[in-house]
């Protein structure tokens, strides 16, 4: 398809922003509606840098779609700006498997056409995160090998890292000033997920999804083409046997 010399100008533009901000507002969002070049161009510059364009009712924002993409959020990056001194890759685990805990609690199922709840406390997170944990315990050491290689998870590390979080373990380490606690590790994550505005805070340790975050599980969580059936493994306790949700 041709464009002509204004129409690329002001997509790029528009691309530019949104490479620098993340987002644009709901003017830009409004002509990405309403002009079917500058939408295609915008969708062709974004897939370009391994991204996609998420549209919500009041914006436009630029999520990397892999890992390749440069706009990709790299776990050194979270290391150094949110987690503790001497952080690992098993931080970064935890840290993600806390969010699809999150995000999955606001679901009946994982291919629900809309949330189901409106918001969720802290010590519930915490208490569905238990739950999740304590389901993956039932599998034997080679069965979460097998689940490893297939999810890409390191089901195993966050399972130790989750336990050795254990608050009634730390009190024997207080003296020693290294503790860190579920508690204020979900307030890590809870900060982090802010600041990328996928969860707001509403007061009394609750939190919200925002319209981005619907978005994005909608878009991406839901289809098992993207998340090569995450939620239904991590999930599949409450259906019955994990085994069966795959065959």
């Amino acid at each position: 398809m041709d464009y002509s010399e204004q129409t690329v100008i002001r997509a790029f533009q528009l691309y530019t922003k949104l490479a620098r901000d993340g987002m644009v507002d709901q003017e830009a969002l409004q002509l990405y509606n309403a002009d079917e070049h500058i939408r295609a161009l915008l969708d062709l510059f974004s897939q370009e840098v391994d991204c996609v364009i998420i549209k919500t009712s009041e914006q436009l924002f630029l999520v990397p779609k892999t890992k390749l993409s440069a706009f990709h959020v790299s776990n050194e990056w979270i290391k150094r700006k949110y987690l503790k001194s001497g952080a690992t890759n098993a931080d970064i685990y935890l840290l993600y498997f806390c969010t699809l805990i999150l995000f999955g609690s606001f679901y009946d199922s994982y291919q629900s056409p809309g949330p189901t709840r409106q918001f969720i406390g802290l010590d519930d997170w915490i208490l569905l995160i238990q739950e999740r944990i304590d389901h993956l315990k039932t599998h034997d050491e080679e069965e979460l090998k097998e689940y490893e290689k297939e999810f890409s998870y390191n089901w195993t590390t966050i399972i130790q890292k989750w336990d050795d979080m254990d608050d009634i373990k730390e009190t024997a380490k207080r003296q020693s000033g290294n503790t860190i606690s579920r508690m204020s590790f979900l307030d890590t994550v809870r900060r982090f997920l802010i600041d990328q505005d996928l969860v707001k805070d509403i007061g009394n340790n609750e939190i919200t999804l925002t319209e981005k975050a619907m978005t994005i599980i909608q878009r991406f969580f839901m289809e098992v083409e993207f998340n090569k059936g995450i939620f239904e493994f991590i999930f599949a306790f409450e259906k019955g046997d994990s085994h069966a949700s795959h065959q």
